[in-house]
């Protein structure tokens, strides 16, 4: 076989084992499992503060430094089971799953917590939360920002 040939066929090889494809999650999806976090995570963590490390509701309301506590907390929870096992309880049950958008990989400890923070920011201001909506690969603020992506695993 000819030098070129072989060249050639070695750099379509290289072409098709580098690009990597994704299946992008669906919006409806990704709400579905923020909401079911937010059951099976956030809401025993809030009931922990107000009802056992605080008197009830009336001193959790009353103060500012629990509600903070509680979402800290939650971040921390979040970040870890995203970096060891790429999903959470809800990301797992619609079969989504976030890793670095270039090489498909798990993410680190640091990055989820950032990717959390940036989530709380673009939720706040609503246009990270429209971003998907907008984008053929339905990247949201928080997802640009941290360089990942949610996708659905097969």
């Amino acid at each position: 076989m000819r030098f070129r040939k072989l060249k050639k066929q070695s750099k379509q090889k290289k072409n098709t084992s580098t690009k990597k494809t994704f299946h992008y999650a669906g919006y409806l999806d990704k709400i579905k499992a923020l909401i079911t976090d937010m059951f099976m995570i956030y809401a025993p963590i809030l009931y922990f503060i107000a009802y056992v490390a605080m008197d009830g509701k009336d001193s959790f309301q009353s103060s500012q430094l629990a509600p903070l506590a509680g979402v800290t907390l939650y971040g921390i929870i979040y970040a870890i089971l995203l970096s060891k096992f790429g999903q959470t309880p809800g990301k797992k049950a619609y079969n989504l799953k976030v890793v670095d958008d270039k090489t498909g990989e798990n993410i680190s400890f640091f990055r989820a917590f950032f990717r959390f923070v940036t989530f709380l920011f673009s939720a706040t201001i609503l246009l990270g939360l429209l971003t998907p909506l907008y984008r053929k690969d339905k990247k949201g603020l928080h997802d640009i920002l941290s360089n990942t992506i949610e996708v659905v695993i097969e």
